[in-house]
């Protein structure tokens, strides 16, 4: 026996109970691991609440680990025991070990540990597809980053600054627009002290942004488009804050034909050579040094539910892991 986190009902981080679990022998396809380290993301939030409803309970929520593979089951090619692998979903990563499909899983270069992976995976490879498929960012363009001292926010703001952007970072308090701006953020904006849609327009003298990355939602969104340039592209990638309440798609007309998306890893990684290239736009970006992944907060895989609660609080800044 082995032990996971699990949900039996949607609710706070009270709903997060510690478990002894059986993870069987790897039938076709699959892979057994023994998970090193967790990554812990906002979307584990979603699937505990019921946000984002998950496909039965109870269930085991996370989304992104790295360990070692212990078993292969059938029809797996390229994969050995013994190998360092990392994923980015699917569900049940708040476990000491699970089964997951071969084809999801990355094999770890000998330049990333297991912790720097379980800490990077999702958000990195988010990151990824935000800046180079998303929007293209191309030199001289100007973005607008909220959350920027979250996990996808300090990939977004060294990783953008790498292609040439300006980078302007909304943070919640002084220290956080510090670290910001020691991570490719040109210009912290302190959205609790000043509207970020006047900082915006000041900054870049009254054009707009080409792009806004807004991993926060409710709170910030009708702002975002505010700070757009004319056919500038809103990118909700998260909600943090709450969904988006609902509006008269007229109104992007009216703010200079914009463009909105709201795009998910899932759907960027939906192909295995889709996984393995942003995987190695990933790890090269990393390799080169223009992306540093710090851990700033790490807990025990049993205090799951004091982890939710410091990044429910924005407690929390930059990548967060669990250690079984």
């Amino acid at each position: 026996m082995t032990h996971a986190i699990r949900i039996h009902q949607y609710g706070g981080p009270e709903v997060l109970t510690w478990e002894e679990v059986r993870v069987d022998a790897p039938g076709p396809g699959l892979v057994r691991i023994r998970q090193t380290a967790i990554g812990l993301n906002y979307i584990d939030t979603y699937h505990r609440t019921g946000l984002y409803k998950v496909p039965a309970l109870p269930c085991v929520p996370g989304v992104e680990a790295a360990g070692v593979v212990e078993a292969i089951g059938d029809e797996v090619n390229g994969l050995a025991i013994g190998d360092r692998v990392a994923y980015a979903g699917p569900l049940g990563g708040y476990a000491e070990s699970r089964l997951v499909p071969a084809d999801r899983l990355v094999l770890l270069p000998p330049s990333i540990s297991d912790r720097q992976a379980a800490a990077m995976m999702l958000q990195g490879m988010t990151a990824a597809f935000l800046l180079h498929q998303t929007f293209a960012v191309r030199p001289g363009d100007a973005i607008l980053v909220h959350a920027a001292a979250g996990g996808v926010g300090l990939i977004l703001c060294q990783w953008a600054k790498t292609l040439g952007a300006t980078v302007i970072g909304a943070v919640g308090s002084p220290a956080k627009a510090d670290l910001v701006a020691a991570h490719g953020c040109a210009h912290p904006i302190l959205y609790t002290q000043e509207s970020f849609v006047d900082r915006v327009r000041e900054i870049t003298n009254g054009a707009g942004v080409a792009a806004v990355y807004d991993g926060v939602g409710r709170s910030t969104f009708m702002g975002s488009l505010d700070c757009l340039k004319p056919r500038g592209t809103m990118i909700l990638y998260g909600q943090a804050s709450g969904p988006v309440e609902p509006f008269d798609p007229g109104l992007l007309a009216t703010k200079g034909s914009l463009f909105l998306t709201r795009p998910t890893l899932f759907t960027y990684a939906a192909h295995r050579a889709d996984l393995l290239n942003l995987a190695k736009l990933l790890f090269d970006v990393v390799a080169q040094g223009h992306v540093r992944v710090d851990i700033h907060q790490s807990f025990a895989l049993c205090d799951a539910a004091e982890a939710h609660r410091a990044l429910e609080s924005r407690a929390t800044v930059g990548s967060t892991i669990l250690l079984p």
